[in-house]
C-alpha cells in the first residue's frame, strides 16, 4: 500500500506574538529572527496516522511531499525521522506566492509523477493561514473522494474507514481507494523521532523537483496561476476601554449597569 502524506513548513505558532511582523509593501510575514520554523502540527498527525497503518506491516510505503522554498532540512526531514520512507520536495522560484489552488495543483502534479497510490493524508489545515483549502483542491484535481477532520483512519478491503469529528461527537464514513483524508488533532499526539530515526533521516537525500520537472509552466504555478488576489495582510489592532459606574449602593449600581448595557444594546 502506497501512502502519500503532504506536509508544510510553517512559522512556529508558539513563538512570542511580539516576534510576528508583516511587511506592508509585500504583504508577507517577516520570518522572526532566531525562531526556527516547524512542521505544521496537523501534518505531523497525518504522518502519525500513516505510521499507525504501517506499524507491524512490511507492505506499506510512506512518501512525504512538501512544496515551498527556503525549506530547513532539519525541519522538513522530521517525518523521515519519525519513520516515513521517502521525502519529495518541490522547490522552484516559479511556485513562489501561490495560493491554495496553485499549491494543490503543484501537489497533484507531484503525486501523479510518483505514480500509483492508495491513500493521501493531509493535516486538516495549516497553522499559518488556517484555511484548510489545499487538501480539498488536491482531491478535486486528483479526482478522488475526500474525507475531512479524521480522528481515526483504517484501510481494509480496498476502502478507507474514517471516524471523523462532528460537533456533537464523531461519525464513521467509508470511501473507496484511492482517497484523500484530512487528519485532525483528535487522532492523538504524534510520536517522537527516535535517535535511530534521526540518524537514518540525516543520511537520506530527498528527491527535489522543479515546476518544469512536473510539467508546469509559469501560468500554472505560483502567483501567476493563482485564483485569489491578496489585497492586504495585517495584524488586527485591539483596543479596550473601561467605564466605572459610581453609585451609593449595590442596588443603585446594578440599576445603572443595566441601563448602560441596554444603551449599548448588550441586553
Amino acid at each position: 500500500m502506497n501512502i502519500i502524506v503532504c506536509v508544510k513548513q510553517v512559522p512556529d505558532p508558539e513563538a512570542p506574538f511580539a516576534n510576528f511582523k508583516i511587511d506592508p509593501a509585500t504583504n508577507k510575514v517577516i520570518p522572526p529572527q532566531g525562531v526556527s520554523p516547524v512542521i505544521n502540527g496537523f501534518d505531523e498527525q497525518a504522518v502519525e496516522a500513516a505510521l499507525r497503518m504501517k506499524d507491524g506491516r512490511s507492505d506499506v510505503k510512506i512518501t512525504v511531499i512538501s512544496v515551498g522554498n527556503d525549506l530547513v532540512m532539519d525541519v522538513i526531514k522530521k517525518p523521515l525521522s519519525m519513520g516515513a520512507d521517502e521525502l519529495v520536495l518541490v522547490q522552484d522560484p516559479a511556485i513562489q506566492n501561490g495560493d491554495s489552488y496553485t499549491t494543490g495543483a503543484v501537489l497533484a502534479a507531484a503525486i501523479k509523477k510518483l505514480g500509483a497510490f492508495d491513500l493521501v493524508l493531509c493535516g486538516r489545515q495549516a497553522s499559518d493561514w488556517d484555511q484548510g483549502q489545499v487538501p480539498l483542491v488536491l482531491a478535486e484535481l486528483l479526482g478522488i473522494p475526500a474525507v475531512t477532520i479524521a480522528k481515526k483512519v483504517e484501510v481494509a478491503d480496498g476502502a478507507v474507514k474514517v471516524e471523523r469529528v462532528v460537533v456533537d461527537g464523531f461519525e464513521t464514513v467509508q470511501a473507496p481507494l484511492p482517497a484523500l483524508v484530512t487528519v485532525s488533532n483528535e487522532l492523538g499526539e504524534a510520536r517522537y523521532p527516535t535517535l535511530k530515526g534521526i540518524m537514518a533521516a540525516g543520511r537520506k537525500k530527498p528527491t527535489v523537483w522543479s515546476a518544469k520537472d512536473l510539467g508546469l509552466d509559469a501560468a500554472q504555478a505560483g502567483q501567476n496561476g493563482g485564483k485569489v488576489k491578496m489585497l492586504k495582510v495585517f495584524v488586527p489592532e485591539k483596543s479596550s476601554k473601561c467605564e466605572v459606574i459610581s453609585a451609593d449602593s449595590p442596588a443603585e449600581a446594578g440599576v445603572k449597569l443595566a441601563v448602560r448595557l441596554r444603551e449599548d444594546k448588550v441586553i
